[in-house]
């Protein structure tokens, strides 16, 4: 029950920051529960089962190609954009995942970066209708949902607040269900785990799959809700993010993604505001974490004093 009060708890904590928070923070409250949609699907394949990818900003401008290109070319509404750009992150982790998952550890991230790479390079190839690195606005016809324009402040936050409750609660339930369990056995034991009767790539395939679903349904709604669509979401830079977040945050903890988003954005916030140098003030801070809490902020706390965590 605890467990469950806690994710409400922080959910209803979101929803009222929409009455206490300016106009500006509000709207970085949306990207970062956005974002941290994205890094719950990192943490389901890496935080669980193990699977180290370098390759997921892929999946990110999957979905978001698949539901802005629609929009721009066609205008087609925010909903339809959104499943299509969660169905188009599904499907290419499906397609990468049956490739990829013949090898494993160090091979299997490589591997994952190539994908990665070929799609980034594929989006400049095809720049006269992807927009390429210059990118292109969505127009606003577009980015309605119910009625209700997403790009004001309160409907974009709202939509943001209900994708990010949504993938959380997936997450929580999936993480306490049997398939979550045995997600974990094969991060901790994949042979004893072959030995009781279950397949590895069958288990890895569905998970790496499912932190598809929810990597093309952040990079659709970041999209929809922002407005813009480029090329620099492809760059590895949207691989190393939501491993980062989920590092910092606490890999294998279901609050873990959005607290690192959390921190990591307001700690590039304030590093911006002193120096030039604040990538040097966020690598410093990152060495730290992994020196005194190599197990992220979370993945500590419920080692030290609450083991109930999930």
């Amino acid at each position: 029950m605890r467990v469950w009060v806690l994710h409400l708890a922080l959910i209803a904590v979101l929803f009222s920051a929409q009455f206490w928070l300016s106009p500006y923070h509000t709207t970085n409250l949306a990207r970062i529960m956005v974002l941290a949609v994205f890094a719950m699907g990192y943490n389901l394949a890496f935080g669980y089962t193990g699977l180290l990818s370098l390759g997921h900003a892929l999946l990110f401008a999957a979905g978001m190609y698949a539901a802005s290109l629609p929009a721009q070319l066609w205008g087609l509404s925010a909903g339809p954009g959104l499943i299509l750009g969660i169905a188009a992150g599904g499907l290419m982790a499906a397609a990468v995942g049956l490739l990829a998952l013949r090898t494993a550890g160090v091979s299997f991230m490589i591997v994952t970066l190539m994908f990665a790479q070929a799609g980034y390079l594929t989006i400049l190839y095809f720049g006269a209708t992807t927009g390429g690195d210059e990118g292109f606005t969505i127009p606003a016809a577009s980015r309605t949902f119910a009625g209700f324009d997403l790009s004001t402040d309160t409907p974009r936050f709202l939509a943001a607040l209900a994708l990010f409750t949504t993938g959380l609660l997936i997450s929580l339930a999936l993480v306490r269900s049997p398939f979550g369990r045995t997600m974990v056995a094969m991060r901790e034991n994949e042979e004893r785990s072959r030995m009781l009767g279950y397949n590895p790539f069958t288990v890895k395939l569905a998970s790496l799959t499912i932190s598809g679903l929810y990597a093309g349904g952040a990079g659709a709604a970041y999209a929809l809700l922002f407005g813009y669509a480029g090329a620099s979401f492809a760059t590895i830079q949207y691989s190393i993010l939501p491993m980062l977040y989920v590092l910092l945050g606490g890999a294998g903890t279901t609050l873990g993604p959005f607290l690192g988003a959390l921190l990591m954005f307001a700690l590039i916030e304030a590093a911006t505001g002193l120096t030039s140098a604040h990538q040097f003030i966020v690598g410093a801070a990152l060495v730290a974490l992994i020196l005194f809490a190599p197990k992220g902020i979370l993945g500590t706390v419920r080692e030290r004093w609450a083991r109930w965590l999930p």
